[in-house]
């Protein structure tokens, strides 16, 4: 195999498939990207078994071929070269030279035979979506699934294809976080759960841009993302995703519009009073028009008034305001809805148009 591409290009696909190189696992061949020069471009695949990403970048191939090679110390090295063209070439025994300018490197590499491969795909069900609503979508929740390995499921994203439209849920058991997006067509109806890890990598490969579409397709056990030269596939979570739909409450007793910021600004404030031992919730009273918040730790005392437009009773509730804080800084309108029961429901955090639902559960709390 004789290769010749910028460092750029080499770089950044690296970049794209390390997220489908395990940190640690007991079998070598998945520590290492396979390198594929064909026709115009050259392939790079890594696979975990759970998490597949290939992608493409355009090469000068002089000789076809392919080969494994230790991802970790490949990309450490392509970093290091000088910003110039990167020729790499192989021999009948798999032995790697990477030359660029005046550098020279030889390192072994390794047959492909014990390679795992993407799965193929028996697509069942195929969208189109743009990147950048993935994208913002996957971080508007992925902040509250479970990282419990004892719950598979609620590690998850469940993704539901609700003919034009696409929602994403997730819960850890403290709060649920749901975001639905118009799609531009109708589809059939669809649903999945996706491990985390998975989706937080996606989000952070594609592009973002509003005008790059990209296709999701499904089969029976896996899910696969394909948008430019790269190809993403995932396998699925076993199991029944919770009936969140009963746990989003639309009944409430009291219901405030406040500004996001200044909510944010002040539960951000009050987490310079709690450490890790001394873990205090903050403390909220909502009368007419304003809401009072407290919390008292070890460290000291905050208390501080916020103006608010209430509906419904007068109530006190506490809640751990980092939990609060996660779904406020992904909410991009300057004013919220909350909508509350009683000191021991959760609250829901909600919009008119019904794209984004926060509910937060409570937790028990003193005043001495």
């Amino acid at each position: 195999m004789k290769v010749i591409c910028s460092k750029d290009n080499l770089l950044k696909g690296m970049n794209i498939v390390l997220r489908a190189v395990p940190s640690r696992t007991t079998m070598d061949i998945l520590k290492c990207v396979l390198l594929q020069a064909e026709d115009e471009s050259l392939r790079l695949t890594a696979n975990d078994t759970a998490l597949g990403i290939e992608t493409n970048i355009p090469a000068i191939i002089s000789e076809p071929g392919r080969v494994a090679i230790e991802a970790s110390l490949f990309s450490s090295i392509v970093r290091k070269l000088p910003d110039s063209d990167i020729v790499i070439e192989t021999d009948e025994n798999d032995m790697m030279k990477i030359s660029c300018d005046n550098v020279v490197f030889n390192i072994a590499g390794r047959g492909t035979d014990d390679f795992v491969y993407l799965p193929s795909v028996d697509v069942t069900e195929s969208i189109l979506i743009s990147q950048y609503t993935l994208r913002e979508m996957i971080s508007q929740v992925i902040f509250s699934i479970s990282d419990s390995e004892l719950n598979a499921v609620m590690g998850g994203v469940f993704m539901e294809i609700l003919g034009d439209s696409i929602r994403l849920t997730t819960l850890d058991g403290h709060r649920i976080s749901v975001r639905i997006s118009p799609l531009r067509e109708e589809y059939k109806m669809i649903s999945a759960i996706i491990p985390g890890k998975a989706m937080n990598d996606i989000s952070k490969i594609i592009t973002g841009n509003h005008d790059d579409d990209m296709e999701i397709s499904f089969s029976e056990n896996h899910i696969m993302f394909e948008f430019e030269e790269t190809k993403v596939v995932c396998r699925l979570i076993d199991g029944e995703y919770f009936k969140v739909s009963s746990m989003l409450r639309e009944e409430h007793e009291t219901h405030f519009r406040i500004s996001n910021r200044i909510l944010l600004d002040c539960l951000d404030r009050s987490t310079l009073l709690i450490n890790e031992n001394d873990k205090k919730p903050v403390i909220m009273n909502i009368t007419d028009n304003v809401m009072n918040l407290k919390l008292r730790s070890a460290i000291g005392t905050l208390d501080e008034n916020i103006p608010v437009a209430k509906d419904g009773k007068d109530i006190k509730i506490a809640f751990n305001p980092k939990l609060f804080m996660d779904a406020l800084r992904v909410i991009d309108d300057e004013t919220i809805d909350i909508y509350m029961v009683k000191y021991n429901y959760p609250c829901t955090i909600r919009n008119d148009e019904g794209t984004y639902s926060y509910v937060i559960l409570p937790v028990n709390f003193t005043e001495d």
